[in-house]
């Protein structure tokens, strides 16, 4: 089923954890404004449903409808998280498929030191400790089909948020 117009922008944001996601999501809204939906994986997941991350979650779904109400409803959308390839992908594939409008996928690769070092000042360092981290943690955990721009770990925030808004068109008067 067909989603969006041809104006509304899909962004799609992944990368292990503390690769800077939320935080390029967090920009790219406060650069543009009124308009774009971020659809968080973790603040589906983990806040709405209170759900753990595993195949077949109704989290999937629910990160799909979102983002396709929001499209439909005209606001360009990100959405952001881990979104694991193996379980995410399928959902990541259909969406884009039935996007109108343009989609846009990133892959922010930071290596697994650079992952452990930023994890530790944030609010759930408390709650998941680095033997969770390194588990969890899988190099480039790219979709198929090379639909992903990986961005290294040498991209500051302003320079990742710059080339999305560009890439997207998005990137409006300051």
């Amino acid at each position: 089923m067909k989603t969006g117009t041809s104006r509304t922008r899909l962004i799609v944001l992944r990368g292990n954890s503390a690769s800077g996601k939320s935080s390029v999501a967090a920009a790219l809204r406060a650069r543009t404004g009124r308009g774009i939906a971020l659809v968080g994986q973790d603040t589906v997941r983990r806040t709405i449903l209170r759900e753990r991350d595993l195949p077949g979650g109704l989290n999937i779904g629910l990160i799909d409808l979102t983002a396709r109400h929001a499209l439909d409803g005209g606001y360009h959308v990100v959405v952001e998280g881990i979104l694991h390839a193996g379980r995410y992908g399928a959902m990541l594939a259909g969406l884009r498929a039935d996007h109108v409008g343009r989609t846009h996928q990133y892959y922010l690769d930071v290596p697994l030191a650079e992952t452990l070092v930023r994890h530790a000042g944030k609010p759930i360092a408390d709650e998941v400790d680095e033997s969770l981290l390194r588990a969890w943690y899988l190099p480039l955990d790219l979709l198929p089909g090379g639909v992903e721009t990986v961005i290294g770990p040498d991209s500051s925030l302003e320079r990742t948020v710059e080339r999305v808004l560009r890439d997207t068109g998005l990137a409006g008067p300051r």
